[in-house]
């Protein structure tokens, strides 16, 4: 693999190459990376499995220290491919807090920002919907 990101990419089995390829991506291929599974409920009605993390969405924490906790995004921070939740802080020595730094995948959505208009859009590109025809005697 070479130093610069390339598209013809494809995978490899080998981890380094996997980091390196994560690490050197331009920043509209890392958005696209912080993306985290929807709830049962939220995966049934939009019909598809995950979505990009975006500010404001309600998420739990399924793993690591804050492990069960219930919050909202506050922070993604695209090139670092983290992101900061809502009540998960840990206290300094001197007293702040600070925010404590999480994997988009360690998360669960249980509530959509649905202020902005395109995820609105993208969203009901997938919506199930069943079509009942009616016939005319």
């Amino acid at each position: 693999m070479k130093k610069q990101f390339s598209k013809s990419w494809n995978t490899s089995k080998q981890p380094r190459k996997q980091r390196k390829y994560i690490a050197n991506a331009p920043l509209h291929v890392k958005r696209s990376m912080i993306v985290s599974r929807l709830s049962k409920e939220l995966s049934k009605k939009y019909g598809r499995r995950n979505i990009t993390l975006k500010r404001g969405d309600k998420v739990k924490i399924f793993r690591g220290n804050f492990k069960s906790h219930t919050g909202k995004v506050e922070r993604v921070l695209t090139k670092a491919m983290r992101v900061y939740v809502e009540g998960a802080q840990l206290t300094k020595r001197d007293g702040n807090k600070s925010y404590y730094p999480m994997y988009a995948s360690n998360l669960i959505i249980t509530e959509l920002n649905l202020e902005d208009k395109r995820r609105q859009q993208s969203l009901g590109k997938n919506k199930k919907t069943v079509i009942v025809e009616t016939k005319n005697e």
